[in-house]
């Protein structure tokens, strides 16, 4: 199955109608039932945004208990911009508008979280040990038929979920400054993401108290040592392959 290393086309009047009716409120609000909602805004190399869903947000899917209370949704779109000729582009280039695009897919492709998690911590778990252009062999470690994801991406409908996740996440209020996004019930965790376990626990109002939660045993997520480059990607940073190896470097990839 080729790649395709292109800017995506987009409809931009289209654009503009789907951002019109997301632009009054947040996306992701409060959940109406006992459940937390869980919203993951990030996008597809950066390097936080690997190092999130592969060493902390696996930690949730993994387990079934605490997973039973939280509405986990994720949105691959991040900091990427409409630009006015119609395409898109992305922080870190065309290779990120691509497997944003596959993970959209694979999103749709499969819309249980059981289904679709494990393909987009595969393609994420390759990001973070800088191997993604490896990405299809994710279909064959999983035993899932690319297919889908390959006719959604290659024949364009990729290009209008994207449009999607573009308008919501334009749409968050307050807006996101960088990637990863991290909203807990309608609430921005801001750079305290990495304890987002502790905030489910906190807005968790059933009465089925999983373990994690428990007094016993609460705890936050173990943090990496202190570093001198905040862990996100910020908006209106356009990053080079120089500079994005030096952070890398200093950062998550060299502790």
């Amino acid at each position: 199955m080729a790649s395709r290393l292109t800017t995506s086309a987009l409809c931009f009047p289209t654009y503009l109608l789907i951002l019109f009716s997301f632009s009054s409120s947040t996306t992701i609000l409060p959940s109406n039932s006992d459940k937390v909602s869980l919203a993951l805004y990030y996008e597809s190399l950066c390097p936080y945004s690997a190092n999130f869903i592969v060493n902390y947000l696996d930690k949730l899917v993994e387990d079934d208990d605490l997973l039973s209370i939280v509405d986990l949704y994720l949105s691959p779109w991040g900091n990427a911009k409409i630009r006015g000729n119609d395409t898109f582009v992305c922080q870190h280039g065309p290779y990120e508008c691509l497997l944003n695009t596959v993970e959209a897919c694979a999103i749709h492709a499969w819309p249980k979280l059981e289904d679709h998690f494990p393909f987009v911590y595969c393609v994420e778990k390759l990001v973070y040990e800088r191997k993604y252009p490896e990405w299809e062999s994710c279909f064959k470690e999983l035993g899932l038929d690319p297919k889908p994801v390959s006719e959604c991406y290659t024949g364009g409908y990729g290009n209008e979920l994207e449009l999607e996740y573009a308008a919501e996440t334009n749409a968050l209020q307050p807006p996101h400054k960088y990637v990863p996004w991290v909203v807990v019930d309608g609430q921005p965790l801001y750079e305290d993401y990495e304890d987002f376990i502790t905030y489910i626990c906190k807005a968790y109002k059933g009465t089925a108290t999983p373990k994690a939660c428990s007094k016993q045993s609460r705890h936050s997520i173990p943090r990496a040592k202190a570093k001198s480059i905040p862990p996100v990607c910020y908006r209106d940073t356009i990053v080079s392959t120089l500079l994005e190896s030096i952070r890398s470097a200093t950062s998550l990839w060299m502790q």
